[in-house]
């Protein structure tokens, strides 16, 4: 599974249609969409298609037609989100009415490929599901644990300082906490999985 980690953009025209394909995080989807509805007042359909991962680890797809016929354009369009196992992103397709009907076939078509040269625009990151640890330190050990930490390339990190020394909070897959723990067993007071 993959994930983007910022807004793209690309356009498709056929015959005088425009498809103006944007592609972003889902945390951006319902913001992203508000302003494409005001920056784009004329245009004739806002198709959508999203996928993300619940709390459950259960993947969540949802797609919308807004008027376009029945099945030719949402389920095309998350046929091919899924079909680039892309997770945690959502695509809108800006539609401006050309004059000319493509049809069943070529409606599909049409979503389909502004999809599929969206995604192509789109750096797309390997889905890793991170889980949460804690553990503390004492503030003798804080510079070095952090230094660990950097070298394992954890970055999700929040400190936090009592009368015993320095609360760790951090995200980063198990696999990685098992290998940090290994080598900084003797420094940590105690470890939780939240």
């Amino acid at each position: 599974m993959k994930f983007i980690k910022a807004h793209v953009t690309n356009t498709l025209e056929i015959k005088q249609s425009k498809f103006i394909a944007h592609l972003v995080p889902y945390s951006l989807y319902a913001e992203t969409l508000s302003t494409l509805k005001e920056e784009h007042p004329k245009a004739r359909h806002f198709v959508v298609a999203w996928r993300y991962i619940n709390e459950f680890d259960q993947i969540v797809e949802h797609c919308s037609d807004d008027g376009e016929p029945k099945g030719t354009s949402g389920k095309p369009t998350l046929a091919v989100l899924a079909g680039n196992e892309l997770i945690n992103s959502a695509v809108i397709i800006v539609r401006y009415f050309g004059g000319t009907k493509l049809g069943t076939g070529g409606l599909v078509r049409a979503y389909s490929e502004a999809c599929n040269l969206v995604i192509q625009e789109a750096e797309c990151f390997p889905y890793v599901k991170l889980e949460s640890f804690s553990f503390s330190v004492a503030y003798s050990d804080v510079s070095l644990i952090e230094y660990r930490l950097a070298q394992l390339e954890i970055t999700h990190i929040e400190k936090s300082f009592d009368e015993k020394g320095a609360l760790f909070n951090i995200q980063c897959e198990k696999s990685v906490y098992e290998v940090f723990l290994t080598e900084n067993e003797p420094y940590l007071k105690k470890e939780t999985q939240l």
